[in-house]
C-alpha cells in the first residue's frame, strides 16, 4: 500500500482502496455534539491505540444510534432523497452492496469502479443530498459532518459481517423488529 492511497483532510485518515469493498459511515453535522463525544470517549486516552480505536468506533456507533441532533433523516422524504442519491450511480460508478439510512447517519457497503475514488463518491452523495435536503427543509447551511469513516473490507467473512451490521442497525437501535421492515435499507429490498 503506497502513501498516495492514504489522504486526510485533517481529521480522519482515508484509504483509497480502488476496486476493494469499503464500509462507509457518514453522519449529520449535529449528530455528535463535541461535549457528548468528549464524555463518551473521555476515558480512552490511557488505553493502547489498537484497543482504543476499536472501543472508540463501538462507542461512536452506539452514540449515533441514540439519534442525537435533529435526526431529520427519519423523515421519509429526506431519507428517500439520500437513498435515491446512493442508488443513482449503482452499477456505473460503484457496486452498492448494502446501505441503511438511520435517523442521523448513513451506512454504505460499496465497491468503487476503477475510474472512481471513494472520496469522490462520498462527496457526490453528500453534496447532492445536502442541496436536496436543504430545499426540502427550507433551510441553508451544513447538512453533513465534514468527515466520514471508511474501512476496507478484508475478506468475505468481514464483508458479510459488515453487511449484516449495516442492514440490522435499525433492529439493534430498536427502530424496528426485523431488518426488512426498515424502508430505507437494502434489507427491505431483499
Amino acid at each position: 500500500m503506497s502513501d498516495s492511497e492514504w489522504h486526510s483532510r485533517g481529521y480522519l485518515p482515508h484509504w483509497e482502496a480502488g476496486e476493494e469493498p469499503q464500509s462507509i459511515t457518514f453522519r449529520l453535522a449535529d449528530s455528535l455534539p463535541k461535549h457528548v463525544l468528549l464524555h463518551v470517549l473521555g476515558d480512552l486516552q490511557d488505553q493502547p491505540e489498537n484497543t482504543a480505536a476499536i472501543e472508540r468506533r463501538k462507542r461512536i456507533e452506539a452514540t449515533l444510534d441514540r439519534g442525537l441532533g435533529a435526526a431529520f433523516l427519519s423523515e421519509p422524504a429526506i431519507a428517500s432523497t439520500v437513498q435515491n442519491a446512493l442508488l443513482f450511480f449503482d452499477s456505473s460508478r460503484y457496486r452498492l452492496h448494502a446501505w441503511c439510512i438511520m435517523p442521523n447517519h448513513v451506512h454504505v457497503l460499496v465497491t468503487p469502479s476503477p475510474d472512481c475514488t471513494l472520496s469522490a463518491l462520498v462527496h457526490s452523495w453528500k453534496s447532492f443530498s445536502a442541496l436536496q435536503i436543504n430545499r426540502l427543509r427550507g433551510e441553508a447551511g451544513p447538512v453533513w459532518f465534514t468527515e466520514y469513516f471508511d474501512r476496507k473490507i478484508r475478506n468475505e467473512r468481514h464483508f458479510e459481517t459488515a453487511r449484516f451490521y449495516i442492514e440490522h442497525n435499525p433492529v439493534n437501535a430498536r427502530l424496528c423488529s426485523e431488518a426488512g421492515d426498515w424502508p430505507f435499507s437494502s434489507a427491505s429490498r431483499r
